[in-house]
């Protein structure tokens, strides 16, 4: 529960509307909804919004170990599939304009669904390929959770040892 948090998970809201990635949009929301819980659970000492944020915090821990392995390709998790975007055809918007990328898009545009985004058939000259940035974005919000909650746990138990006194 703390600035920083809120800053990356503001910066990472915004890259994934750029990149129309629509189930991190959805889960970031939600993380922003119970980091404000957090604050507010902290500022007023309601220990019940500090218990929310520490069990909402231990999803978006999940959360962000299933995008790094996504994004890693662990298992069956394939980063090229319709998973995270909901089946609109959206990807990562680092794969197209990360620091120093060129896209080259294809020249015959005849594909079976108009209404989906024209991906590029590669990208060269990329400093870092997408899912680097994605999987270190991933693995800066779960460092920061890990904070979170390790704090929310501090907090909630010296308000618990405030009420009996």
């Amino acid at each position: 529960m703390h600035c920083g948090e809120a800053l990356f998970l503001i910066e990472r809201q915004v890259f994934d509307f750029l990149g129309f990635m629509w189930a991190p949009i959805l889960v970031n929301f939600f993380q922003i909804l119970f980091v404000i819980f957090g604050f507010f659970g902290a500022y007023q000492y309601r220990p019940r919004y500090i218990v929310a944020y520490t069990v909402w915090s231990l999803l978006w821990l999940g959360w962000n170990i299933f995008l790094i392995c996504f994004y890693l390709n662990v298992g069956i998790l394939d980063r090229d599939s319709d998973l995270l975007n909901l089946g609109t055809g959206s990807v990562s918007w680092f794969e197209e304009n990360g620091y120093g990328c060129r896209p080259t898009y294809p020249t015959n545009i005849t594909f079976e669904d108009p209404f989906r985004p024209i991906r590029p058939e590669r990208v060269d000259g990329c400093l870092l390929e997408y899912h680097i940035v994605e999987v270190v974005h991933s693995g800066v919000h779960c460092a920061l959770a890990v904070f979170g909650i390790f704090g929310a746990i501090c907090l909630g138990h010296t308000f618990l040892d405030e009420d009996d006194s």
